[in-house]
């Protein structure tokens, strides 16, 4: 079947159909993606193949890979840099191309005078086992010349997902009939042979890759046939490690067909009594909206929140209403919320962050750190 340029737009009807299930519907590891893909849509396997490559090859998925929860292999933070406005466009590119452990890097802004209103460098960051946030969240401190941060680590996850096309359709109040889940952020301690398989699995796939025995090549690279393999990765996947398989699209930026999937992407906030962090993140999980949602300290300088939840979307009003919706059943529920507020994305750059201990160590180097004066133990 040939694909003509117009039909890599997501809004082809064959294309909307496969990206709904493969944004964020697969999840754990899987062993046969797109063959998952062509029985949920009830596509001829070939077309989607097809289909996915010609997207990936033109830009219009940015990215197919297995995700990691990379929350449970190395140390992580939301951290919000305050940084003069005349940097931080160095800034943002520094922590987008020079730093691999720098992941989702966005210029943010809220109303003037709000708590925190003078942090506009958001960054998640993953510092790998055996190496200390701190040490590495001062280093780019220096760096960009930033005059201070807050590194917020993810207490629980409630939500964790993209899916933005099938979330464009979604009422205000859309929500699940169950609370969100309290995952933990507890970091398991793996052995060498299966960070091997680990790295093989998270590589991001290009055009050429995309077949259906997908996982071939990666096993080669690990040293594995590929029935090991697969074994392996379930065992990863049991541990809790495997986050889903996904394409992934472009959060703000134009497509290379010029249109948009997202156009607004929203970070709020809310303070809700201590040791109610859990009950309260659990409800506002359950919103369909929701890309992720998390329980993080933001301490005085954010007015104390302590949950948070990320949505994006196409209207800026549409948004504020769906987080009027989440307001009000928090009151309805009986859970108090003393502030909130909400911190609006602008330029963005969206990466996955690195966890291999191997690769922070060559990082150090190449930038002419001793990686032993940046471990926790030094």
């Amino acid at each position: 079947m040939a694909i003509s340029p117009a039909t890599v737009s997501p809004r082809d009807p064959l294309n909307a159909a496969i990206l709904s299930v493969a944004e964020d519907r697969l999840a754990g590891f899987q062993a046969d993606p797109f063959g998952e893909i062509a029985v949920r849509t009830a596509l001829p396997i070939d077309d989607v193949l097809e289909r996915i490559r010609a997207m990936l090859a033109a830009g219009t998925i940015r990215r197919v890979r297995q995700t990691v929860q990379a929350t449970r292999l190395a140390a992580g933070a939301l951290v919000a840099w305050r940084v003069p406005r005349e940097g931080l466009d160095a800034a943002f590119d520094f922590l987008t191309k020079d730093d691999p452990f720098s992941g989702h890097v966005v210029l943010r802004s809220t109303d003037p005078g709000a708590a925190g209103h003078e942090y506009r460098l958001w960054t998640t960051l993953k510092v790998p086992q055996g190496y200390s946030l701190r040490r590495h969240c001062e280093y780019l401190k220096s760096r960009i010349d930033a005059e201070d941060y807050h590194a917020m680590p993810a207490r629980r996850l409630f939500v964790l997902g993209v899916g933005h096309l099938r979330r464009r359709q979604l009422e205000p109040g859309s929500r699940s009939a169950h609370s969100a889940e309290a995952l933990t952020t507890d970091v398991v301690r793996l052995a060498p042979g299966q960070w091997a398989v680990l790295d093989a699995l998270k590589r991001d796939f290009q055009p050429d890759e995309i077949v259906r025995d997908l996982w071939a090549r990666r096993a080669l690279e690990a040293g594995l046939f590929v029935d090991e393999f697969i074994a392996n990765a379930r065992e990863l996947d049991a541990l809790g490690l495997m986050g889903r398989f996904s394409t992934f699209l472009e959060h703000v930026k134009p497509l290379s067909t010029g249109e948009r999937v997202t156009r607004y992407n929203a970070l709020f906030h809310w303070a809700v009594p201590p040791g109610r962090e859990i009950e309260a993140g659990s409800e506002i999980g359950r919103h369909d909206i929701l890309t992720h949602a998390y329980w993080r300290e933001g301490g005085p300088g954010f007015g104390n929140v302590n949950v948070m939840a990320v949505a994006h979307g196409m209207d800026r009003d549409l948004l504020l209403r769906h987080k009027q919706a989440i307001d009000e059943h928090l009151r309805s529920v009986g859970v108090p919320v003393s502030y909130t507020n909400v911190f609006w994305g602008g330029r963005s750059e969206i990466k996955p962050s690195e966890v291999l201990p191997t690769a922070y160590e060559r990082w150090c180097r190449s930038l002419g750190i001793d990686p032993g004066m940046m471990r926790e133990d030094a």
